[in-house]
């Protein structure tokens, strides 16, 4: 494996866009092309650690890196500041009858669908608590 970059983001809404955009960037510059999966779920794991941890409070911060793992997979880690109330899960959101039937009968709410998204296009996924707060990740082709 071989870290293609890292950086740190303060724990702002912003920077999930100019999150993407460093990723995106990243991967043009070391020969990958624009993953459009990769770009998708850094969105929705930056996403989750600003509204899930410490990370999204005032002065918090988040990291992420880019790791080619060989074989044309790509490894996002998006590390926050942890939280003592959530781990990390694929939630089911409530039915609502007749309003937004997904296509496995959950509703396709605007909210709580993220992990949902990571898991269906992620090769794998899985999280850990590394001792400097938690580390969410993920595979995906390149």
């Amino acid at each position: 494996m071989r870290v293609m970059g890292s950086f740190v983001l303060p724990g702002e809404a912003f920077s999930v866009t100019f999150g993407r955009a460093l990723v995106r960037a990243l991967l043009k510059r070391e020969g990958v092309g624009e993953s459009a999966d990769a770009l998708l779920l850094v969105s929705e794991l930056l996403g989750n650690a600003l509204k899930h941890s410490r990370s999204g409070m005032p002065g918090g911060r988040v990291e992420v890196a880019v790791i080619d793992c060989g074989d044309g997979v790509v490894r996002l880690e998006v590390t926050d500041e942890g939280s003592e109330a959530s781990t990390p899960q694929v939630r089911d959101v409530p039915r609502v009858h007749g309003i937004g039937d997904g296509l496995d009968g959950r509703v396709l709410a605007a909210d709580g669908h993220g992990l949902r998204l990571v898991e269906q296009i992620a090769r794998r996924w899985g999280w850990e608590n590394d001792g400097r707060g938690r580390m969410v990740w993920c595979e995906v082709a390149r």
